[in-house]
Order: structure tokens, then sequence, then C-alpha cells
């Protein structure tokens, strides 16, 4: 059996590696778009965004909290079924980011901690009301993030349809540099609060603390390592969100990101683990199909559609299988 000490401390270590991994799939969330425009450029863009992932991270921990108590009990969850977890999640992740494919983390993260966690004890100690809202979520997020995108853009057509294109798309130029600080922004609110949450959990499993309550060096340390993966850029995400999925000017970049970023800081707030890939990729569909159906490459959207459908059930499996091979240091 591991001392203690250093199961916390590997924990803390993987929950960091998978939040800089969550943040290298996830930069395109942010900023895909506005690179897509040529609004920024690709260094200017991820700069600006691991600066504002990591303001956003201190924004609220009502996520945080919901993955810390609410998906598995936390009274039967042990540090070893938190490493299989984490070592799931890190895997997806990096496979997915190295495929070019936009995956939830977030729904990496808890298909990962149910399977672990029923590898440990069964289906007893998991929350289905909590697993229930999740997947509510992956099936509202992305619909509700293409219907505000579709809506909003529609809009902008309506104002602006006597305005030569090369106007609007000058003019759009520097509120998309906003609209994609928001997204950025809400990204960080959003997602650092993963890693949190997994800290937290086991911080309490280890009896370190006493209540899923965030401490503050949790929520720096994870916005750091969130802002650092942005940094790094997973350059053939963006590509595919910002280039390949559909014809984007600076009025859709920005209809995107503005929709997908209000919709994700209001439901971070409330504390429901929204998916920010599934809501920004279903905003820069409501805009493609807002100018004409035949504009977005389906394509390309049914491969990330399989993405997202595989990753609760493909996490699930892999930490189950991780945590049977771990179960002996225990």
């Amino acid at each position: 059996m591991l001392d203690p000490t250093v199961l916390i401390v590997l924990v803390v270590l993987l929950a960091l590696i998978f939040d800089f991994t969550n943040g290298w799939n996830d930069s395109a969330n942010a900023i895909a778009t506005v690179v897509g425009t040529r609004t920024l450029t690709p260094t200017k863009a991820v700069l600006l965004a691991a600066v504002l992932n990591l303001a956003g991270a201190f924004f609220s921990t009502a996520v945080a909290k919901t993955i810390g108590k609410d998906i598995v009990d936390p009274n039967h969850v042990t540090q070893m079924v938190i490493v299989a977890t984490l070592m799931a999640s890190i895997i997806w992740n990096t496979v997915m980011t190295i495929l070019g494919l936009p995956v939830s983390a977030s729904h990496g993260l808890i298909g990962s901690l149910v399977g672990a966690a029923v590898a440990y004890k069964g289906f007893a100690i998991v929350k289905t009301s909590g697993v229930t809202m999740v997947l509510v979520a992956l099936l509202v997020s992305p619909l509700l993030g293409g219907l505000m995108a579709w809506g909003l853009m529609k809009l902008i057509r309506g104002i602006f349809r006597n305005r030569p294109p090369s106007k609007v798309k000058r003019l759009f130029h520097p509120l998309q540099i906003l609209s994609a600080s928001f997204m950025a922004f809400s990204h960080g609110t959003s997602d650092a609060q993963k890693a949190m949450g997994i800290i937290t959990l086991a911080l309490f499993a280890g009896g370190f603390v006493d209540s899923i309550e965030i401490p503050f060096w949790v929520i720096l340390s994870a916005g750091l390592a969130m802002a650092l993966g942005t940094a790094v850029g997973g350059w053939r995400v963006i590509k595919t969100l910002g280039m390949r999925l559909n014809h984007l000017d600076t009025p859709h970049g920005f209809a995107a990101e503005t929709a997908a970023a209000l919709l994700l800081t209001t439901i971070a707030k409330v504390g429901i683990p929204v998916s920010t890939t599934h809501t920004i990729t279903g905003s820069i569909i409501g805009v493609g199909a807002a100018e004409r159906l035949k504009g977005v490459r389906w394509g390309i959207a049914g491969k990330i559609m399989y993405a997202w459908i595989f990753t609760l059930p493909g996490t699930a499996l892999m930490s189950w299988l991780i945590y049977q091979v771990l179960r002996v240091l225990e």
C-alpha cells in the first residue's frame, strides 16, 4: 500500500496534467473562430485565451463542487479510484487532440470517474441524478448553443443587410476580439473547475479536508495548468473548428462566441458541468446554418459527433480497466 502523502501528491500532479491536456484540446473552443477569421494571429490568440482562462478560473466553484460530490459518493471513493480516473482522462484527451478532434474533457473526466468507481464498489456509489444531469446537458448544450448563435446571426444579417459585406467584416473585427475574450473567460470559468473538483474529492477521500470546499491553492494551480495547456495550443483541433467545419467571417465568429460564452457562464454559475466543446461546436454549426445548411461541412461535424458519443463509454471502460490493474496497490 502506497503512503497516503505520496498518493495525494500523485493525484494532484495527475489532476494538473489532466487540466493541461484539457486546455490543450479546448484551446480551440476559445480561439478557433478568431483564428479562422484571421482577426488575430494564432500566437496572439492563444496568449489572450491563456490569460483569460486563468482569470475565469476564479469566477465560480459551483461546477467543481458538483464534480466533487454529485457524480459519485465522496464517502466511498479511494485515491486509487481517482488515479485511474485521471489516467484514463489524460490518455483520452491526448489521443483526441493528436487526431484533431474536439472532445469534451468534462465528459471524459466524468465517464472515467464513473468507470473507476464502478470497478471499485459497483454502481451503488454512483449518483444517478448527477449522471443524468450530465447526460441531459450533453444533449441540450450544443442545441441551445446552435439555436442562440443561429438567432444572433439572423439578427446581425437583418440589421446590416444593406451594408457592404466588407464594411460589416471590418466593423466586427474589434467586436470579435471582445467575444473571443468573453469565450476564453467562460471556458476558464467552466473547465478549470473540473480539476478543482477532482483534487478536492481526493483531499476529502484522504482526510486532508473536512468538506467539499475548494481551497484557494487548488483554484490557482488548476487555473495555471489550464492556461499553460491553452498557451501550447491544440493546433489540429483549432483547424478543425475554425477552418474545416464551415466558412467563417468576423460576424460569424462574433455570433458563435457570444452565444456560447453567454450560455457557458450562466450554466457554470448554476453548477452544471456542461461541455464547452459541445457548446461552441453547436454555435459554429448554428451560424453556418443561419447562412445556408449546405455551408456546414456535415462530414466533419459527423466525425466530431462520433467522438462525443464514444467519450463517456470509452473513458468509463478505460478507467475500469486501469483500476483493475491498480487495485493491487490498495
